[in-house]
């Protein structure tokens, strides 16, 4: 199911990108939105029937009580996990609006990582081998992204001489 979900995630973010290409109108902020708001409605809904049908939600109120931080506290950090989850999906939409898809994915990526290191930092948790691994090669994708960025903009950027030269041809055709 975990390698199901992630596969299918991987193909959310390309999707919304070709979406937003090919949108017949204007891609606005309220637009980003409006398609946020779809899929988040969508996935709630699609959420609260396998919660029905196997019946998850007579137990929550059972984990509730059993939670060692207290009921009330099981209850303020599920609301918060929900709303800091939808700013992370709004988010990685907004990035993909303001850039592309494969940033979204490569911050997305470089974040799992950190989220790690500060787990070891502040939750004083084991930082074995594969967590270094995996810190190791998310980092690596986001610089080899930056570098490529970087080293594409140098080639299709015309030179100072080359802009000095269009622009007194387009004077002396006027």
């Amino acid at each position: 199911m975990t390698v199901g979900a992630s596969a299918l995630y991987g193909f959310i973010l390309p999707l919304v990108e070709l979406t937003y290409k090919k949108a017949k109108q204007e891609i606005s902020y309220a637009l980003v939105m409006e398609v946020q708001m779809v899929m988040c409605l969508f996935a709630t809904g699609f959420c609260t029937i396998g919660m029905l049908l196997s019946n998850d939600f007579k137990v929550i109120p059972r984990e509730a009580r059993e939670y060692e931080l207290g009921e009330t506290n099981y209850y303020v950090i599920a609301i918060w996990t929900a709303i800091i989850w939808q700013c992370f999906f709004l988010g990685a939409i907004g990035v993909i609006f303001c850039a592309s898809s494969l940033l979204s994915g490569i911050i997305i990526a470089v974040l799992l990582p950190v989220t790690e290191v500060l787990a070891v930092i502040f939750y004083k948790e084991s930082f074995h081998s594969e967590k270094g691994v995996a810190l190791a090669l998310s980092l690596w994708g986001f610089l080899s992204y930056f570098y490529g960025e970087i080293k594409e903009s140098k080639k299709n950027k015309p030179d100072l001489q080359t802009e000095m030269a269009l622009v007194s041809d387009r004077q002396e055709s006027v």
